[in-house]
């Protein structure tokens, strides 16, 4: 993140508007089936830990923002599973390969500078087997709704420090090698205008 608004604003931001009952239950469907040696992208403020199941061992945490990490540390120190923070680009991850057992995107590849690399790397360190779990927004299925997300997208992404509204997330994790074992694809529940913000994809992959 750059830029004084990016830096300060954008993470304490995004921890109170992410942080409610309606996206909680978000985060405990995808983090459910969760296992062993967790690479979770995107780790913001911490807002998953709660939601960490028992099979959870450890988590490598990739996360640029270094107030969102800030604000993560209670959660941490609080939590069952230990957290430790191995990186801050998604797009090239300090990790060996086939070294983890699951991966966790939430709310996340609509930032990442190019998704697709990340999903590389996250496949790259996957153990063969291993699932990525993620929940994203991302490009409608109702193209009444994409003609907004691409009008608003230009904004959007100047506002939100990058955020796209428009990218096809099951086509770009397939494209990254993975196999989509489960997918749910909804609007987030809210007036018709706030659609285009909120088309969800939520679901796991697999390397195999």
């Amino acid at each position: 993140m750059t830029g004084w608004w990016g830096r300060q604003v954008v993470p304490r931001l995004l921890d109170v508007v992410l942080d409610n009952d309606e996206v909680g239950k978000l985060r405990a469907m995808t983090c459910a089936g969760l296992q062993g040696d967790v690479l979770e992208v995107g780790f913001g403020s911490g807002l998953n830990i709660a939601h960490y199941p028992s099979a959870v061992t450890s988590v490598s945490a990739v996360e640029p923002s270094d107030v969102a990490w800030r604000k993560a540390v209670p959660r941490v120190e609080a939590g069952r599973t230990v957290v430790r923070r191995e990186g801050l680009d998604g797009q090239r991850l300090a990790v060996p390969d086939a070294s983890h057992d699951s991966a966790l995107s939430t709310f996340t590849l609509c930032t990442i500078p190019d998704a697709g690399a990340a999903l590389r790397e996250i496949r790259r360190v996957l153990r063969p087997g291993g699932r990525l779990h993620f929940v994203e927004h991302g490009l409608s299925d109702d193209a009444g709704v994409v003609t907004w997300q691409h009008r608003l997208a230009p904004l959007n992404k100047r506002v939100c420090c990058g955020c796209h509204l428009d990218r096809p997330i099951a086509d770009l994790i397939e494209g990254a090698g993975f196999e989509i074992g489960s997918l749910q694809t909804f609007y987030e529940p809210g007036p018709a205008v706030s659609r285009p913000f909120g088309y969800l994809y939520l679901g796991w992959a697999t390397t195999c």
